[in-house]
């Protein structure tokens, strides 16, 4: 089981617009180089991410892309749905009589355990706590090169020269 790269790169462009000021908008161009998403893929990523009204997109000189939601209220398992549909992790866990083998079936309570597991853990990942554990690994990977400087050079300063 693995998502699809439309759903991998909706991912990386909704954290990206996710973390812009709220109200801004981004243009194609810039998304695709902060995302690594070839652009012509990103068209038809933007386009089911607008569809789904996730993303809001405006046309003329300050158009561009941003989230038509806020950010705290869309989910990665909001992504997820968008680009790979309802989550079933197994054939047996759609309602209805989809397997005959449910009421005896000694694997069926794992599947659903599974998928409740995933469910929770992809409905808890907001953009919001995505952005700010972005921003918290940014900040401490540079307290950690600062600290390795200072070792090294016994100064904050990159010149290595003391005040």
């Amino acid at each position: 089981m693995q998502i699809t790269r439309a759903t991998d790169y909706a991912t990386r462009v909704m954290i990206f617009l996710a973390s812009l000021p709220p109200a801004a908008k981004a243009q194609s161009a810039a998304i695709a180089r902060a995302t690594e998403v070839p652009t012509s893929f990103l068209s038809k990523v933007m386009q089911r991410l607008v569809s789904a009204g996730l993303v809001a997109s405006s046309r003329g000189s300050g158009g561009g892309f941003g989230l038509a939601v806020a950010r705290g209220r869309i989910t990665m398992l909001d992504i997820l749905e968008t680009f790979e549909g309802e989550t079933r992790l197994n054939l047996c866990l759609t309602h209805g009589p989809s397997c005959n083998r449910k009421s005896r079936c000694p694997a069926h309570a794992v599947w659903e355990e599974a998928q409740r597991a995933l469910v929770a853990v992809l409905r808890q990942a907001s953009l919001e706590k995505l952005v700010q554990g972005a921003l918290s690994r940014v900040c401490h990977s540079e307290r950690s090169e600062e600290s390795a400087l200072v070792r090294r050079t016994g100064t904050a300063d990159p010149s290595g020269s003391l005040p």
